[in-house]
């Protein structure tokens, strides 16, 4: 396999921490029964008008100017998200423009939260042939526009008053979901280069089947027109989840895959540096790292900071990692993830 390595990184999330004591201005819940179900404290959201290009267009500034080089330099962006700016086009066009390049090929994959471990598969095809050297990837997300209120102003903290029975039931009926999910971007520079350095195994598979337990089940094109007047009073636009099955999916499907991929790639567990993980539910986390045997100082999290930020958590997290000085040159990380489809896979990077 081609090599390749993280150049820069950078990662932005909008406006100010929205903490579980906000949330419960407009819906049943509290700190504690946010926190014990998921490990979120607080998350942030864009604003009206954010999209995800523009959360991204922050974070890749950041990854160019971490790798201190020309953004001209870049010839391939991937993106990846499942709340872009537009129905179509893909927000990878808008980002390439926003950015200046021009002509630079522009991807987008829509594999949720799975979208990074696809993404290192794509990666090394492109480094492989030849067809890229400097590729920028972004994960980004601006999950706000499916949140069920309307009352922003008592979210953020801009009024006072109680939110009326009606708004408040309307958010209650999508409470397990609504307290999950963040905004961010994670921008990562990946670079050709002879040394050792790259994908060294990768795992990744799909079944559709599933593809209910997390789905948005309005504006579809199956209907004509493809959005009706009445989906939006039926709160159509917001995801529906089955959590209960999406834990049982990432606990059995995540262990074992790493085992696989490790035995495949014959790396031990223990030889593995890091392993960084989708952020998703704290919960899901700590049972995959126990049944691995991985200890606590190699699985990173930053879920009670910022949620569940779908594409977003892993380029976020390496970017964190990053700069603390914990990655180092030759170390091996593995990531993992699950996501909407049902998506999921681990990789081995040599970094």
């Amino acid at each position: 396999m081609s090599g390749f390595e993280i150049i820069g990184t950078g990662r932005f999330v909008p406006g100010n921490p929205v903490t579980n004591t906000d949330l419960a201005r407009v819906m049943d819940t509290s700190d504690e029964w946010v926190f014990q179900r998921s490990g979120i404290r607080q998350r942030h959201y864009a604003a009206e008008g954010q999209g995800a290009s523009d959360l991204a267009l922050e974070a890749s500034q950041r990854a160019i100017a971490d790798a201190g080089i020309d953004a001209r330099e870049i010839d391939y962006i991937i993106f990846c998200t499942m709340t872009p700016d537009y129905v179509f086009p893909g927000s990878a066009a808008v980002l390439g423009a926003k950015l200046g390049l021009l002509g630079v090929a522009a991807l987008d994959i829509r594999q949720q939260c799975a979208a990074m471990i696809f993404g290192l598969q794509l990666m090394n095809g492109l480094f492989s042939s030849g067809a890229a050297r400097t590729i920028l990837f972004v994960g980004a997300e601006a999950h706000a526009g499916f949140m069920p209120w309307d009352d922003w102003d008592l979210v953020t903290g801009a009024a006072s008053r109680d939110v009326s029975p009606e708004a408040r039931e309307r958010a209650n009926a999508h409470r397990a979901l609504a307290v999950l999910f963040g905004d961010g971007a994670g921008a990562m520079i990946f670079r050709a280069t002879t040394r050792d350095a790259g994908l060294v195994k990768l795992k990744v598979h799909t079944d559709g089947r599933y593809a209910e337990t997390l789905y948005v089940p309005g504006g579809g094109f199956r209907t004509r027109p493809y959005w009706k007047r009445d989906m939006f009073d039926e709160q159509a636009h917001i995801p529906r989840m089955d959590g209960r099955e999406l834990f049982k999916f990432a606990v059995t499907k995540l262990p074992r895959t790493a085992r696989e991929l490790c035995a495949e790639a014959n790396v031990r567990i223990d030889e593995v540096d890091w392993f960084l993980a989708h952020q998703a539910n704290l919960r899901i986390n700590e049972y995959v790292r126990e049944q691995l045997g991985v200890p606590k100082e190699k699985m990173p999290m930053n879920i009670d900071r910022y949620g569940n930020t779908s594409a977003a958590t892993i380029p976020i997290l390496v970017d964190e990692v990053r700069r603390e000085g914990k990655l180092k040159p030759g170390q091996l990380s593995m990531m993992l993830a699950l996501g909407a489809g049902i998506h999921w896979g681990c990789a081995l990077l040599r970094l």
